[in-house]
């Protein structure tokens, strides 16, 4: 079993927490409410910033030059699709520019921006890829189920086409790859650090979905 699978494994419980989440499942059924994901979409974009700039941390720390390529790229990649939020999605469902940019990161958005950059500045180089793995491989899990459970007409398939696609899915092949190919030259104290940002990653990509099903916000504002 390699390093990745043994993670999954680990925590599959915890991904089927997410699979299961009322927002998986309505956005699914295509009966998620437009509030809920009008707030999604705001969040993952403010999100994205963040984690491209993570990305671009964790690809300056690259041990080999094919490292700082792939996630460079993966960082440009994060940011134009930051983009493409604003240019379709956020359009489509009638978000303004004034509306995402009076908008504050929520609680749960703020935990997770604030813990990938200070994973990825604070932490080697293989601790803060398997920080940032999550975002990649639990959203293209999620994505291909969603996908297969998307009811005719459903709203939102546009978004779950962009998650499901075989794109996406070689580019988190790649990233797996590189997590299991570092892993491996780790010693035992590396890899527990990784299991243990993988696992808050993981617990902190749950919170973001329930934050957005629940509207969440800052209780003082």
């Amino acid at each position: 079993m390699s390093f990745c699978q043994g993670l999954w494994q680990a925590n599959q419980a915890l991904y089927q927490r997410t699979l299961d989440h009322p927002f998986n499942r309505e956005l699914a059924a295509g009966s998620l409410s437009v509030e809920r994901f009008r707030h999604y979409m705001i969040q993952d974009a403010h999100y994205l910033v963040a984690y491209g700039r993570a990305l671009a941390v964790a690809a300056a720390k690259a041990d080999q030059a094919e490292g700082v390529v792939q996630f460079a790229n993966a960082a440009n990649e994060a940011v134009v699709e930051e983009r493409k939020l604003h240019d379709g999605f956020m359009r489509d469902f009638g978000i303004s520019a004034q509306d995402f940019a009076t908008t504050p990161l929520t609680p749960a958005c703020h935990h997770y921006t604030s813990f990938l950059l200070a994973n990825s500045w604070s932490e080697s180089y293989p601790v803060a890829l398997a920080g940032l793995l999550p975002c990649f491989w639990i959203y293209a899990e999620v994505g291909r189920d969603i996908h297969t459970r998307s009811q005719p007409g459903n709203p939102y398939q546009a978004w779950v086409d962009t998650y499901a696609s075989e794109e996406f899915h070689t580019a988190v092949r790649a990233v797996i790859a590189t997590i299991d190919r570092v892993a491996d030259a780790a010693d035992s104290a590396t890899r527990t650090r990784m299991a243990e940002a993988y696992r808050y990653s993981a617990e902190l990509e749950w919170m973001f979905w329930d934050s957005a099903y629940e509207l969440g916000t800052w209780p003082t504002r």
